[in-house]
Order: C-alpha cells, then structure tokens, then sequence
C-alpha cells in the first residue's frame, strides 16, 4: 500500500512519520509534498517520497491524505482531482472545518462521480504511535472505512464518530495535546520549586502521567477511583487537590476546552 500526504506540517509530517514507524509502510512507500523545496529537506533525509507536485504525488498511492489549511483546499482538489483513480483511491482529508458536501463538490466531476472520502483527524502524538484520532465516513462505505481504520489503528487509538462530532475531538484530543503540555510544564515548575533540577521536575512529571495512563487503562477509565486511591482524608494529595481546585483547576479546565471548541 502506498500513501500520499499533501502538506507536510505539523499534522501531516507527524503522521507521515508516524505511520513509517508502524510496520505497515516503508518511508519509500509514502510521498510527501509541500509548497516549497525546503520544507521537504527533511523528509527527504528520512528515506520518504517528496514532491512539489500535487497531481504527480498521487498517482501511485491507494490512500490520498490531504491535510492542509482549508484555505487552501480548492486550489489543492483542482490539481489532483483529474489525476485520481476514483475506483480505487480513497481520499482522507484533516480538515475538520472543512464542509463535506463542499468537500465533495470539489472532487465530482462532470459524469457526477466522486471518490470515497472519509474525515480523519489525528493528533501530533501519531508521531510517537500515540495518537487519539477520530475518524467519520463522508460518503466512504464499511470497506473503504475499515481501510483507513486499520492504518491509522497501527498508530495509536481511533474512535469511529458522527461527522459533527470532530469538532469537539479536536478540542478535546487535538487541542488537548496542548493542554496536557501545559500541565506538564506548570507542574515541573512546581517541581523546580521543590528543589528538583529543571530536567529531573520534566522527567517526573511525565513519567508520573505515562503511569496514570496505564492505570486508567487497567481501570476500565474511571479517574474518580485513582484519585480516591491516592486521596485520603486529610493526606497530602487531598490537601493539594484542595487548592488546585480553591484556585478553579476544574473549571479553567472546562473554560479551556469550551474557548477553543470549533
């Protein structure tokens, strides 16, 4: 199977190498593209496929993946449109925003035919195979589904949602990768405070995350219960939730989320 990535910016080139790190594909195997010759100076020191040209980029691979700003999607569906194989190419765009039936309007063609599209919408973790990505069919049918499925769960955790739900997946996992640094930050600055070196506060502190991860997922993801664990009446935890939460942890954290809901 062969994969071609239009735009090469932080979603694109995180999947890009991310899904080179999953088995499924050699780096020979994916083609990248960008507007300018050294954004792909990079990639091309990895071994990948890079092309200034959209139309020539596509032509070999079984899976299209768009991800460019929606600015630009027009311009980018009319070079590549005329060479698609609608029979057998499925295109993946990582434009939550982007409307599908304008989406779909852009790749018909004069017989009425169009390809099988399907919305995705990853986060940059996929670099690492850690991606919560979200995935909602446009007019993509079970097989073609399964497909883009498959390769995108070599590469961290997918959950199948209804169109308008990406939105709020971008927030709450795209967006999320930012708010889960910005902990890790405050609380290695606390860490600092504490006496700990600026590099042994990070290394805690994402450590002690990564661990409550793995408890979350052997606890079927119930987080009251962890913290109960740890909590306990009067003890130093209780006694630090208290004033997170005195000073409004809970609900800047909602307001967060809510302020950059699509």
């Amino acid at each position: 199977m062969k994969i071609a990535i239009l735009g090469c910016g932080s979603i694109g080139g995180a999947v890009a190498v991310g899904l080179s790190r999953c088995g499924l594909f050699r780096t020979s195997d994916i083609t990248v593209t960008a507007g300018h010759a050294s954004s792909l100076d990079r990639f091309a020191a990895l071994g990948f496929r890079t092309s200034l040209n959209n139309a020539e980029a596509v032509r070999e691979a079984n899976i299209v993946m768009i991800s460019v700003r929606s600015h630009v999607m027009k311009q980018v569906v009319e070079e590549i449109r005329d060479a698609l194989d609608y029979s057998h190419q499925i295109i993946v765009s990582m434009a939550a925003e982007y409307p599908s039936e304008e989406l779909l309007s852009l790749f018909r063609r004069p017989d009425g035919s169009v390809p099988q599209v399907v919305k995705v919408i990853p986060n940059t973790a996929i670099e690492a195979r850690q991606s919560m990505t979200f995935l909602a069919p446009v007019n993509a049918d079970k097989e073609h589904l399964e497909r883009v499925c498959a390769v995108f769960n070599k590469a961290g955790k997918t959950l199948l949602v209804e169109e308008e739900m990406l939105g709020a997946g971008t927030t709450l996992a795209s967006c999320g990768i930012g708010y889960a640094m910005a902990y890790v930050k405050a609380a290695s600055e606390g860490g600092k405070r504490l006496g700990f070196t600026a590099e042994d506060a990070v290394r805690i502190v994402a450590q002690t995350v990564q661990g409550a991860v793995s408890l979350l997922e052997m606890r079927d993801f119930r987080p009251e219960e962890e913290i109960a664990k740890v909590a306990t009446p009067g003890g130093l935890t209780e006694k630090g939730l208290k004033a997170m939460e005195e000073s409004g942890f809970t609900n800047a954290v909602i307001r967060g989320l809510t302020a950059s809901a699509i």
